[in-house]
């Protein structure tokens, strides 16, 4: 059987007042290496939460609340970089068109070439059936 130490409170206790080194000493023990908040607070008879919370309070004081600036230096603008031009297109070998003849009827023909575009061909069909 291990004996546990008691604390018996016997009369109404006013809040102790920690002064900020105490609390530094407290919070600094924290950052140590291994070491164990729970212990600390244990040790200076304070709840996890107010090590923490002095350790946040701690923490934001020693941060600089105005931003600081960087200085700035306003020169011309660089000229815009060379854009190499695009290289012309790649036109593919034309193969040697065969001539072909359409007979119309009526004695008429027509002769075109075998890549002839459709569209241009329709056309074409269409003026000489009007005709």
């Amino acid at each position: 059987m291990t004996k546990h130490q008691i604390e018996v409170i016997t009369s109404v206790e006013r809040r102790r007042r920690w002064s900020r080194e105490e609390k530094e000493r407290l919070v600094a023990a924290t950052f140590e290496p291994g070491a164990r908040v729970s212990e600390i607070a244990r040790s200076a008879s304070i709840h996890v939460s107010q090590l923490f919370r002095w350790r946040k309070e701690l923490c934001q004081i020693s941060a600089p609340s105005v931003p600081q600036l960087v200085p700035v230096e306003v020169v011309e603008a660089l000229p815009a970089p060379a854009i190499p031009p695009e290289p012309p297109p790649v036109s593919r070998p034309r193969k040697k068109a065969r001539m072909v003849m359409i007979e119309l009827g009526g004695r008429r023909r027509l002769r075109v070439e075998s890549d002839i575009d459709t569209e241009d061909l329709t056309r074409i069909l269409d003026v000489l059936e009007r005709r």
